[in-house]
């Protein structure tokens, strides 16, 4: 427990630590095997991610409609949202990885954060994952009081505001990475605001992530 602070955060001591460690271990920090057992955990930790946020907002937002609580689970399991979570309990001091040009380290440690989940899940089952979600998730939460809009549909929104007939145009720049960490780059340009480039682990994450940068320069600009 002492090696890991972030632990201490939880009511939970593993009994299988080498279920934390296969967790903390990202396949490129070894010769990877057929098998990964981080992206396993990863795996499984997504799906279980997903009950328990589902859950949660299912819980505290009682008079919101299916469409809006889907917006929440969207931006509290998306990888930006693991991300941060990853920074906050200092992860990539415990994470054993080789980092390089292929994989984003940002990606590993998005991706470390389910796969812990994953480890608590199997040793503890719901509840232990549930107190580290419990943990670390509810400062996410409280950051949007509204439903958080989608990124494209916002700047859909705005570019129509400007000019009836102008509309946000993606484009994808390039596709690099293995198949199961891919990276896009897509940018995203529209008549009377500009262009901007977003990175994601699919199409659909990058031009979000466009759309959103698109939309930052024109609040700051």
């Amino acid at each position: 427990m002492t090696n890991f602070p972030f632990l201490a955060r939880i009511p939970y001591t593993f009994q299988d630590q080498s279920l934390l460690k296969k967790a903390l271990t990202h396949p490129s920090s070894s010769r990877s095997p057929k098998v990964s057992d981080f992206e396993r955990l990863e795996f499984l930790g997504d799906r279980v991610l997903g009950l328990l946020i589902a859950q949660m907002v299912y819980e505290r937002y009682r008079s919101e409609k299916e469409g809006d609580l889907a917006k929440r689970l969207a931006a509290l399991v998306c990888r930006e949202a693991c991300l941060e979570v990853a920074h906050h309990m200092q992860l990539s001091d415990h994470l054993q990885a080789a980092l390089g040009d292929t994989v984003p380290h940002s990606v590993i440690l998005a991706d470390a954060v389910e796969a812990l989940i994953g480890a608590l899940y199997l040793d503890g089952g719901l509840e232990a994952a549930s107190a580290f979600i419990q943990a670390y998730w509810p400062a996410l939460l409280e950051k949007d009081i509204r439903p958080p809009k989608d990124a494209k549909t916002a700047l859909q929104e705005l570019a129509q505001s400007k000019n009836s007939g102008s509309v946000p145009v993606y484009k994808v720049l390039d596709h690099s990475g293995p198949a199961h960490t891919p990276t896009f780059r897509v940018q995203v340009s529209v008549k009377e605001l500009g262009e901007a480039i977003g990175t994601g682990a699919s199409k659909r994450q990058a031009e979000q992530m466009a759309a959103k940068a698109l939309l930052e320069s024109v609040v700051l600009n």
